[in-house]
C-alpha cells in the first residue's frame, strides 16, 4: 500500500476542532443481518460530532469508505486541507483512497497500529450507534439496514440527540450556533 503517501497521526488523540470541516474522523463497523455481515462507514466532523458522510454495503472494500467520504464532500464542500483521520485499515491506506484524498486536497492522518484510542471519536460513535440502535433491531438484510442507518443518523443522531462534548446540544444546533456567532463577528 501507499504508506508513504499519508501523514501519520496529525490528530494525536486531539478530537477537537475550532470550526466545522477542520477535522473529520472515519471508521467502519460490522453489523450482522439475516443475509450475513454488512458494514457501515462513517465520516464525523470533530467540531460538532455531526455525521457528515456515511455508507452501508455488503463488503468492506475501499469503495465503502470512499462512498462515505464522497457524501461528506458533496454535503460540506470543505476548504482545502481538511484533515481526515482514520485507523490503519487497508481501506484507508489503499492507493485509491490516498490518491482520492490527495486529488481532493484532503490531508490524511492515520492512528498508530493497534491503538484504538487514536480514533476514539469514531469508536465512540459506533458504541452509541450500536447501543441506541443496532442492538435493538434485527435486520433482514442490507436494504433494511441502510434504511435504518439513514433514519438513525439523519433524523435522530444529527438533529435530536444531545452530546455532552458540545454542551448538550445536537450537532445541527451546535453548527447553527457557530454560524450565528460567526455572522455576528463579521
Amino acid at each position: 500500500h501507499a504508506a508513504h503517501d499519508f501523514v501519520a497521526a496529525l490528530v494525536r488523540q486531539d478530537f477537537t476542532a475550532t470550526r466545522p470541516d477542520q477535522r473529520w474522523f472515519g471508521d467502519i463497523t460490522y453489523v450482522r443481518t439475516g443475509e450475513g455481515w454488512c458494514y457501515v462507514a462513517s465520516v464525523i466532523d470533530a467540531f460538532s460530532r455531526k455525521v457528515v458522510g456515511w455508507a452501508v454495503a455488503d463488503h468492506m472494500e475501499t469503495d465503502l469508505v470512499l462512498d462515505a467520504l464522497k457524501m461528506a464532500l458533496a454535503r460540506r464542500r470543505p476548504a482545502a486541507g481538511v484533515v481526515f483521520h482514520a485507523d490503519r485499515g487497508s481501506q484507508y491506506t489503499s492507493r485509491r483512497f490516498v490518491r482520492f484524498c490527495r486529488k481532493k486536497k484532503i490531508r490524511n492522518s492515520v492512528g498508530r497500529t493497534g491503538i484504538c484510542y487514536d480514533n476514539a471519536a469514531a469508536e465512540s460513535f459506533w458504541a452509541t450507534l450500536k447501543k441506541e440502535f443496532i442492538h435493538l433491531h434485527a435486520f433482514a438484510g442490507l436494504r433494511q439496514l441502510r434504511g435504518g442507518v439513514f433514519d438513525y443518523i439523519e433524523t435522530y443522531y444529527n438533529r435530536r440527540r444531545l452530546h455532552s462534548t458540545i454542551g448538550y446540544m445536537t450537532p445541527v444546533e451546535y453548527e447553527e450556533k457557530f454560524d450565528r456567532e460567526a455572522a455576528l463577528a463579521a
